[in-house]
């Protein structure tokens, strides 16, 4: 799993605003059951939990359970900016579907 620098910057940039500590938090990305082709992904800060799997750029860090990183190996955390809209997105090359709208995938 990687983190692009673009999107490492933006997560220090939120990070800053909401005073919280990246030596201690860090953007947890997970997949769960749940939309119309069967998985979607969730992100919140979080502490880093024991059987966490730990991916770092820039000093950002990123926390995948074992069960998530099944689904998202290989896959990039990417930050787009653009007149159509701007947040983070998932690059991720073990996607074989996804929903009309976007928002679930399978694999």
């Amino acid at each position: 799993f990687g983190i692009s620098d673009v999107a490492a910057g933006k997560l220090k940039s939120i990070m800053e605003q909401e005073k919280k500590d990246p030596a201690t938090i860090g953007l947890r990305i997970g997949v769960q059951g749940g939309g119309c082709s069967g998985l979607q992904y969730f992100m919140d800060f979080d502490e880093k939990r024991a059987d966490d799997r730990v991916f770092e750029n820039g000093g950002m860090k990123v926390y995948i359970d074992p069960r998530s990183v099944l689904h998202v190996s290989g896959s990039i955390l990417e930050y787009q900016d653009g007149l159509m809209g701007s947040g983070f997105a998932i690059k991720n090359p073990n996607v074989k579907g996804n929903c009309g709208c976007g928002k679930s995938f399978s694999t």
